[in-house]
Parts: C-alpha cells; structure tokens; sequence
C-alpha cells in the first residue's frame, strides 16, 4: 500500500513538473522551450535505464524532476535576482521533497552548464544521476536537433550565420564565454559544440554523442563549401 501510494505521489509530481515547465518557458524561442526540457527528460530517462538507474525509483524520480526543471532558471533568459529564478526552489519545497533529494535535484541543476564546467565548478559531479541528465542536456545540443536549436538561438538574437573575420574564441573562461558580443552562429560550433563529445560523463552518453558529433561535422564541412560557392 506504502509503495502504491508513494508512486503515485511520483507521477503526480512529474505531471506537476511538466506544467511548471510549460508555463515558466511559454514565450521562449525553440532552442530552450518546453520541448527542449522534455526531449532532456526522455533523454536522460533513457541513459539512466542504460546505465542501470532503473532498478532505484528514488535515482529515477532525482534524474527526472532535474531533467525536466534544469533550464528554468537559465541566465539567458532569467534575472538571478527574479522571481522566476527561484520558480524551482519553490517547486521543490511545495512538493514536500525530503532535504536529501530536494538538494540533489538543486545540485544537478546548478552545476550543468557548459559555463560551470568552464568554471570547474563541482556541483554534483560525482554522482550517476548527475552525470545522465547532464549529457542529456549535451546530447540535445548536438547533432540534427543542436544544429536546429544553435541557429534558432542565434536567429532570436539577431547574430549573423558566419563571418570569416570574426574567429571562433577558443580556450574561453565562463566570464568570456557569457559574454556573447559580435559572434556569430557557426562559431558556437567551435566554441561549445565539438567540445561536448569528450565532455561527457556516462558510457551511454558518450555512445550517442559519436553519431550527433560526426553529423556536426558533415553538416559544418557542406556549410563552409557551399559559403565558398564550391559546392
């Protein structure tokens, strides 16, 4: 009975979470809309089966609910001293979370950016659920759906597709990485997403960045032929 009880309580708070992610993202561009979370939570679902989450319903909740939340709060499109900011926060203590799972939720989400990383910050890394939303969250960045959403966001800020003068800036800092003055979108290829392939933490995520990877490659090698007038 206990245990019923208990999963449904999950599948209530996940229907919860969803419609906390349609709202808070209503508006955005496609690069980081609601389809952009769920396609993260479908991801990361499905590593953790791979990597062998499954057999724990507290790890699957854990990667879930952060899979989901992760980019509400993104500095992108949210203040830090905002409201929205603290949307998650809310989420979670409304929903009664134990403390122990309500921190590694909140742990996941802080420390998975590409900045963070930039940063070395530390945030979560060392776990399994950690490290199957995080390459989740990668493995929408890259391949045929990163290419979609890289010049959907540079669109939504007006950046230019490619500019041979302007140089991709490589060895970056979080500080400079944020700062996203006179870039262009293909340069975000090399500033950011031929990066993540190696960057990722799982098995299973590295076995799925190879084929997003080489597509990236193709697509970038036609791009750069056809801006020449050779192809």
């Amino acid at each position: 009975m206990w245990e019923r009880e208990r999963e449904r309580d999950g599948v209530e708070r996940v229907k919860k979470a969803e419609q906390v992610v349609e709202l808070a993202m209503e508006g955005r561009d496609a690069s980081h809309d609601a389809a952009h979370a769920f396609r993260v939570r479908d991801l990361a679902l499905s590593l953790a089966f791979e990597e062998g989450l499954s057999s724990s319903p507290h790890s699957m909740e854990i990667v879930e609910i952060a899979a989901l939340l992760h980019d509400i709060g993104d500095y992108k499109y949210v203040s830090e001293e905002s409201e929205e900011a603290m949307i998650v926060e809310k989420f979670l203590e409304e929903e009664g979370l134990e403390e122990s799972k309500k921190e590694k939720i909140l742990g996941i989400i802080r420390g998975m950016g590409f900045k963070d990383e930039l940063a070395e910050n530390a945030y979560g890394s060392s776990s399994l659920e950690f490290g199957v939303v995080q390459d989740a969250d990668r493995l929408d960045a890259i391949g045929a759906i990163g290419i979609a959403r890289c010049f959907t966001f540079g669109g939504s800020r007006n950046q230019v597709l490619h500019d041979p003068e302007i140089e991709p800036r490589l060895g970056l800092s979080k500080e400079q990485y944020m700062k996203k003055d006179r870039q262009t979108s293909i340069n975000h290829f090399h500033e950011k997403l031929f990066k993540l392939k190696d960057m990722m933490k799982t098995k299973a995520g590295q076995r799925r960045a190879e084929k997003r990877h080489k597509f990236m490659q193709d697509f970038l090698t036609e791009f750069y032929e056809e801006w020449d007038g050779k192809a």
